[in-house]
C-alpha cells in the first residue's frame, strides 16, 4: 500500500484526504492543529507545522513515504516541493514553487520575463514603504507576500492608510514582508479557476468568473467562483498561452495550478498562479461542471501514478451545466444561529457544507478564516447563476444573535443535498 503524506487537515483538505483513502492509499496527515477535521479520516496524524520543512522532511524519511501533497495550501506548497526534491519523489521544482508562493518574487519574475504585472514595491519596514510609495499611483493594494486565503489585504488610498494597515498585514506574513502595488482595473470578471499540466504541457484549464462582495469591509476577498468563464475562445486561448509561457520558464512539469488573473485591453495580468489545487471547493465544482477530477489527478501525480484517467476525462469533457461555489459569510460579527434557505432555491443546491457550530462566534468577512461554509449550486443559465450569486444573502440567510459564544472546538459539519463524487459523500458527520 502506497503512503501519501498530506500537509494539512482543514475542511478544504478533507476532500483530498477522503479521495486518497478511496483510492486505497495509506494517508498520513500533519499540521499544528490537532483538532482539524481531516485528521480523523487519515490513518495517522503527526503534530508538525506544514511550514517546518526540516521537521516534515525528517518525518517523511522516517515513515518512508511514496508521495507528498500540499492540497489547496500555498504556505505548505514549498514544504511539499522541498521534501519531494530531497527524497527524489514527484513534485514541482522547489525554486519555482518558492517564486509562485511569494508575491514579491513572482512580481519580479513577471517583470523580468516581459509579462504584464502591476507596478509595486515590497518592504519589511514601514518607513521604507512610506518613502518608496511616492513612485506609485493611488489606489494601491497592500498584501503580505506569503499569506493565503486573501488574509491581510487592504486598499491604500493615502499614506495614512499605509500607517494604519501595515502592521495588520504584517501579522499574516511568515517572512514579515509585504507588497504594495497599483490597482489594476479589468475588463469583465477577474478570472479564477484551476488547471493541470502533464510533462510540461498545460492540458486542462477550468476558468471561472470570480465574484466579490463590494459591500463587505474587505471587498477584495473573493466570495464565489462561477463556471463557465464568460470570455470567448480567443480570450481563453490567450490565457492558456500566457500560462504555458510561465510553465515553460519555471520548468513546471506535472501538477495542479490555481489562477487569479485579470485582463485589461487584451493584456493578461497575472495576480497569482498557485502551485496547488484551489480552495473554496473549486476542484469539486470543476468536477461537477466538466467531469474532470483534478483531486484524483493531483494525488496520482504526487505518487507518480499513471494519468490516463485524467486524459480520458479531458477528452470526453463537456459542460454539464452552470455551477458556482459560494463562500457563506457575514458582513458583521455576531453569534451564529443557523441558516434559513429559500425553499425555491434549495433544489439547486449540490452541496452545502457548514464549518462551525450553532452558538459559535463569527467575524465579519475579511478572509478565508472567516468562512462560515461553502455552497455549490447549479443554475439553468449563466444569467440565472449570476443573479443567484448577487442575491445569495437572501437565498441563504445567515441567522445571527448577540448572545455569548459557545467556545466549542471548531469541527466540520457537512450537509449533502445532492450527490457529489463518492469521496465527498463520505464527509457526512
Amino acid at each position: 500500500m502506497k503512503k501519501l503524506l498530506m500537509l494539512g487537515g482543514s475542511y478544504f483538505q478533507t476532500h483530498a484526504i477522503l479521495k486518497a483513502k478511496e483510492m486505497g492509499l495509506y494517508v498520513i496527515t500533519c499540521d499544528y492543529l490537532k483538532n482539524n477535521p481531516g485528521h480523523k479520516y487519515s490513518d495517522e496524524y503527526h503534530n508538525i507545522s506544514t511550514t517546518n520543512k526540516e521537521e516534515v522532511l525528517n518525518l517523511a524519511k522516517r515513515l518512508k513515504i511514496d508521495g507528498i501533497l500540499a492540497y489547496a495550501s500555498d504556505p505548505a506548497a514549498p514544504t511539499a516541493s522541498f521534501v519531494a526534491q530531497h527524497l527524489g519523489l514527484n513534485g514541482l521544482p522547489y525554486k519555482s514553487v518558492e517564486i509562485l508562493t511569494n508575491k514579491a518574487l513572482f512580481r519580479e519574475f513577471l517583470h523580468k520575463n516581459g509579462f504584464h504585472a502591476p507596478k509595486g514595491i515590497s518592504f519589511c519596514d514601514l518607513q521604507d514603504g512610506l518613502e518608496k510609495m511616492q513612485d506609485l499611483a493611488f489606489p494601491l493594494i497592500l498584501k503580505p507576500v506569503d499569506s493565503s486565503g486573501s488574509k491581510g489585504v487592504y486598499k491604500i488610498d493615502c499614506k495614512d492608510d499605509l500607517k494604519k494597515y501595515f502592521f495588520k498585514a504584517m501579522q499574516y506574513s511568515l517572512s514579515k514582508k509585504v507588497i504594495l502595488e497599483e490597482w489594476i482595473n479589468y475588463d469583465g470578471f477577474q478570472i479564477a479557476g484551476d488547471g493541470f499540466s502533464i510533462d510540461g504541457k498545460l492540458v486542462f484549464c477550468g476558468f471561472a468568473n470570480e465574484h466579490f462582495n463590494t459591500k463587505s469591509k474587505s471587498p477584495f476577498v473573493p466570495i464565489c467562483e462561477s463556471f463557465p468563464y464568460i470570455g470567448d475562445e480567443k480570450t481563453k486561448n490567450m490565457l492558456r498561452d500566457e500560462i504555458q509561457k510561465v510553465l515553460n520558464l519555471l520548468d513546471l512539469k506535472t501538477g495542479s495550478y490555481n489562477f487569479d488573473i485579470r485582463i485589461k485591453d487584451n493584456k493578461v495580468y497575472f495576480l497569482e498562479i498557485g502551485p496547488r489545487n484551489g480552495g473554496n471547493l473549486i476542484p469539486q465544482t470543476i468536477h461537477l461542471a466538466y467531469g474532470v477530477d483534478l483531486v484524483d489527478a493531483q494525488i496520482r501525480a504526487a505518487l507518480g501514478m499513471d494519468l490516463q484517467k485524467l486524459k480520458d476525462e479531458i477528452k470526453n469533457s463537456t459542460l454539464n451545466g452552470y455551477f458556482a461555489c459560494y463562500v457563506l459569510h457575514s458582513n458583521k460579527s455576531g453569534i451564529y444561529e443557523g441558516l434559513e434557505i429559500d425553499k425555491d432555491f434549495k433544489p439547486n443546491i449540490q452541496s452545502l457544507q457548514i464549518f462551525i457550530n450553532i452558538g459559535d462566534k463569527i467575524s465579519h468577512f475579511s478572509g478565508s478564516n472567516a468562512t462560515i461554509g461553502i455552497v455549490i449550486f447549479k443554475s439553468s443559465s449563466i444569467q440565472s447563476m449570476h443573479k443567484n450569486i448577487k442575491n445569495m444573502q437572501n437565498l441563504i440567510k445567515i441567522k445571527m444573535g448577540g448572545g455569548s459564544p459557545s467556545y466549542k472546538n471548531l469541527r466540520i459539519l457537512f450537509i449533502i443535498y445532492y450527490p457529489l463524487p463518492s469521496y465527498t459523500k463520505e464527509c457526512v458527520a
